[in-house]
């Protein structure tokens, strides 16, 4: 039978996309105009998060902890993408989550999973412009035409026969739509992820930021529970691995919670996970559901390392959580 021999966990924020010094500044001004909810959940502005930002918060923004932050997230994913390759996995399952990508307002599955042949990225010329912004959000992208990469049907075929036994219903998708690409959450894990070889994918899709359809947190530890369950019963000599792609907080940090989150990660606290509360799953946090997903799957896995980084990036302390984890 299958075995899931390993797990991963990653932010995929263009903050990782970006250079050191575009984390300086450039991130005010769509910060400012952009709509926030506080730790507690509630919907703010800009300038109330600015009012309210601790004493030291201009010194946690200072350029030199910002390149230090920045180095640091960096070589999080040097390692990471060294622990994929060293797993020598024969499919990886990806949970990520997609943002109007893929599927819209006319159609947005709770749960869904890919299993075609392959899945389509775009090349770079799809995103015009050369401010910074840009630039970061093409290395998303291939640099010479788009690439065809290869996925793992018969297990994703599997899984969703497997799921639905275990009482989800899951939304499939076979073929990516003309003129459409796998979302981000996917495209970052081939592009930063896998450079020492692609590994199939099943992409499995959450839908973390939609309402009114969102997961709760103890669906999503179910769901990955669900997940290791099939693997185990998919025949064949298998090495599978799984991982979350997104999170942690964003668009304010709330460095405590996610602090949290990976040392339950570390001490497999299942009722942490089920129990998630509601408020800390708004706006870019909602990506959160992936790790929760995540941590249902690896049960008795051990955490063998965690890296994390409060991307602090304007005065009122809005940023993400960059967070990257490696369990087996």
């Amino acid at each position: 039978m299958a075995r899931l021999v390993a797990a991963f966990g990653s932010s995929h924020s263009p903050m990782l996309a970006a250079r050191a010094e575009d984390w300086n500044g450039g991130f005010l001004g769509r910060d400012r105009s952009r709509a926030h909810v506080d730790l507690d959940g509630n919907p703010c502005g800009y300038d109330a998060l600015l009012a309210n930002a601790p004493g030291d918060a201009l010194e946690r923004i200072a350029p030199d902890r910002l390149a230090q932050r920045h180095a640091e997230v960096q070589a999080a994913i040097a390692r990471l993408a060294g622990d994929i390759a060293a797993a020598k996995l024969d499919a990886l399952i990806v949970v990520g989550d997609d943002q109007e990508e893929l599927f819209d307002q006319s159609n947005m599955p709770a749960i869904g999973i890919y299993y075609g042949e392959t899945i389509r990225n775009a090349d770079q010329g799809s995103i015009a412009g050369d401010d910074w912004m840009a630039r970061a959000r093409r290395r998303y992208l291939e640099p010479v035409g788009q690439v065809e990469h290869a996925c793992h049907p018969v297990l994703a075929r599997h899984l969703i026969t497997d799921l639905q036994r275990d009482g989800f219903d899951i939304s499939v998708m076979r073929a990516v739509p003309d003129g459409k690409y796998e979302g981000h959450a996917y495209s970052y894990v081939h592009r930063f992820c896998m450079a020492d070889g692609v590994v199939p994918i099943v992409p499995v899709f959450l839908n973390a930021y939609f309402p009114p359809n969102q997961p709760t947190p103890a669906r999503c530890f179910a769901l990955g529970e669900a997940l290791a369950r099939a693997v185990a019963a998919f025949p064949g000599d298998q090495r599978v691995g799984i991982m979350a792609s997104g999170g942690l907080s964003h668009f304010v940090v709330d460095e405590a919670f996610d602090r949290a989150l990976l040392e339950a990660l570390g001490r497999k606290d299942a009722a942490f996970f089920r129990t998630a509360p509601l408020a800390k799953l708004q706006s870019g946090s909602s990506e959160i559901r992936n790790w929760i997903c995540l941590a249902g799957a690896t049960g008795a896995m051990d955490l063998a390392w965690s890296s994390y980084a409060p991307g602090y990036r304007t005065p009122a302390l809005t940023g993400t959580g960059l967070a990257f984890a490696s369990l087996r």
